[in-house]
C-alpha cells in the first residue's frame, strides 16, 4: 500500500531524513519509534507532501505521490492526525468533523458521523461544544475522528498518547486497534510510548538521526536488547 524508498528530506541545509525506506501493507499497524528529533514527524509530513522529499520516492498503491500537492494525497486515501492535535479550537466538535469530511462523498456523512461517535462517545455528547474547550484527551479523540471522516485507507497517527493521562492513553490505543480491526484501516503510528506501540503493531521500525536502524515484527523489537535498553527501560 505505502512504500517509502530512499527518501531524503531537508530543512534548509539540515538533512532530516537520510535515505529512509519503509512500507505499510494493507490492513497493517506499523509503528515507528525513536527519540525526540529523530525525524519521525518529518517522515509523516513528507508522506503528506509538506515538506517534499528532495530525493527518493513515496509510493501509494504503486503510484508515485512524491510530487503531488497535499490535498490530492489526502484524496487518494491518506489521512494525518498530527502531533499536538491541531484541531480548530473555535469550531464546534461537529464543525471539526465536517472539515474532516470535505474529501469524502457527502452521502456518507451521517454514516461516518455515527461511526466516529460510536468510537468516541464523549464527542457525541459534546458535538456542539467548541473544540478548544475540550480536555486534552477529548481533543486527541477529535483529531483522530476528524481524520477518519475522510474515509482513509491509510491513517497516519503522530504521538496520539502525548501528554495524556494513563487511562486516556489506554482508551486511545484500544480505539486504534478497533479502527484497524473493525474498519480494516492500515495505520502508520509514530509513538514515544514504545512498549504500547510495539505491543499493538504488526511490524515496527526504529529511527535514529533520520535513518531506519532496525526493523521487525512488534514482538521481535520488544525482545531486542538494544530496543529494550534505549526505549523500554528508561534509556535514551
Amino acid at each position: 500500500m505505502l512504500r517509502v524508498e530512499g527518501v531524503r528530506t531537508f530543512y534548509g541545509r539540515i538533512e532530516a531524513l537520510r535515505g529512509v525506506d519503509i512500507e505499510v501493507q494493507e490492513g497493517e499497524i506499523v509503528a515507528l519509534i525513536g527519540a525526540n528529533g529523530a525525524g519521525k514527524s518529518t517522515l509523516l509530513m513528507t508522506i503528506c507532501g509538506t515538506p517534499r522529499a528532495a530525493e527518493g520516492r513515496v509510493l501509494f498503491d504503486g503510484s508515485d505521490i512524491s510530487g503531488q500537492p497535499t490535498h490530492l494525497i489526502m484524496r487518494a486515501g491518506i489521512a494525518h492526525a498530527p502531533e499536538g492535535r491541531r484541531i480548530f479550537p473555535r469550531m464546534s466538535v461537529l464543525e471539526n468533523l465536517q472539515m474532516g469530511a470535505l474529501t469524502a462523498k457527502p452521502q456518507h456523512f451521517e454514516q461516518d458521523l455515527d461511526r466516529v461517535f460510536a468510537l468516541f462517545p464523549n464527542l457525541e455528547s459534546r458535538r456542539d461544544q467548541r473544540g478548544g474547550t475540550l480536555s486534552g484527551g477529548e481533543q486527541q479523540m477529535l483529531a483522530i475522528a476528524r481524520a477518519l471522516m475522510s474515509r482513509p485507507r491509510l491513517l497516519l497517527l503522530d504521538e496520539p498518547s502525548l501528554g495524556l493521562a494513563p487511562m486516556v492513553v489506554k482508551q486511545i490505543f484500544r480505539v486504534i486497534r478497533d479502527i484497524n480491526q473493525a474498519m480494516g484501516t492500515a495505520i502508520f503510528l509514530v509513538e514515544q510510548n514504545a512498549f504500547r506501540a510495539l505491543r499493538l503493531a504488526h511490524r515496527g521500525y526504529v529511527m535514529v538521526n533520520g535513518r531506519i536502524v532496525l526493523a521487525g515484527t512488534g514482538e521481535q523489537l520488544l525482545a531486542n536488547r538494544e530496543v529494550r535498553a534505549a526505549y523500554l527501560e528508561g534509556g535514551h
